[in-house]
């Protein structure tokens, strides 16, 4: 059965591109799901028929996936789910977090007593899914599905506060931000070595808002990014080494 089958037929501008956005959320959730690895071919009439659709929506989903970095082109072959970022991507983009993240924990840090309770929540959610990942070793076939999740919480954390930044345009960035944060980890699946660390950071981020001084709260966004940074260029050399 088709995921995307209709009561009535879908025609005009406006349903195409409703069509078009269904076929980019599928096909993003097997990316950020891990479902198809890096370097695999993403053919159009393939994707369409596994689901239902005519080659145009598919085709144009790829295109908006390109834009994020996902996925690349290459010229008469293809798409292709992009390759893990390099050491140097990977520097390039921390760069980009800690000049975004401590300006929104800055915005965010009058409104603490507001975002303490959402923070606190999401910082539970990721002990519980980084206990979870810190109880198997590496080669456990179940290690993929718990690093998602894990993944998942830890981006959220990171969300509340650009929730109460009140600012559209720092929102914006750290969505962008988002689908390339999924390329840098998925040089780290398999990898735990960050897990441990980042809860302990998030869990000083959590006290500096609670004192609710500015200048804290950005010292301690900046230290985890920063710590994230190193970690994270340390697993992609890893990856690059094989």
């Amino acid at each position: 059965m088709s995921l995307f089958q209709e009561s009535v037929p879908i025609t005009g501008a406006v349903e195409r591109r409703v069509l078009r956005d269904r076929v980019y959320d599928v096909i993003l959730d097997r990316l950020m799901n891990g479902e198809v690895q890096p370097g695999v071919r993403l053919g159009i009439d393939i994707l369409a028929k596994e689901l239902d659709v005519s080659p145009t929506p598919v085709r144009e989903a790829l295109v908006q996936l390109e834009r994020t970095g996902l996925v690349s082109r290459e010229a008469r072959r293809g798409y292709r789910v992009a390759a893990p970022l390099s050491v140097a991507q990977t520097a390039e983009l921390f760069d980009a977090r800690i000049v975004i993240e401590t300006g929104a924990a800055a915005l965010a840090a009058p409104r603490a007593g507001e975002l303490l309770p959402r923070l606190v929540e999401a910082e539970e959610r990721h002990h519980r899914t980084a206990d979870a990942v810190l109880e198997l070793d590496d080669d456990d076939p179940r290690m993929a599905a718990r690093l998602s999740e894990y993944f998942d919480a830890d981006w959220r954390f990171h969300q509340a506060i650009f929730d109460r930044c009140e600012n559209t345009h720092l929102q914006q960035m750290a969505e962008s931000l988002g689908t390339h944060m999924h390329r840098r980890r998925q040089s780290s699946m398999g990898r735990t070595n960050d897990v441990a660390f980042a809860v302990a950071e998030h869990d000083a981020i959590v006290d500096a808002f609670r004192v609710g001084e500015v200048a804290g709260i950005v010292d301690a966004m900046r230290s985890h990014v920063s710590n994230v940074k190193a970690r994270a260029i340390e697993s992609a050399r890893a990856a690059e080494a094989g």
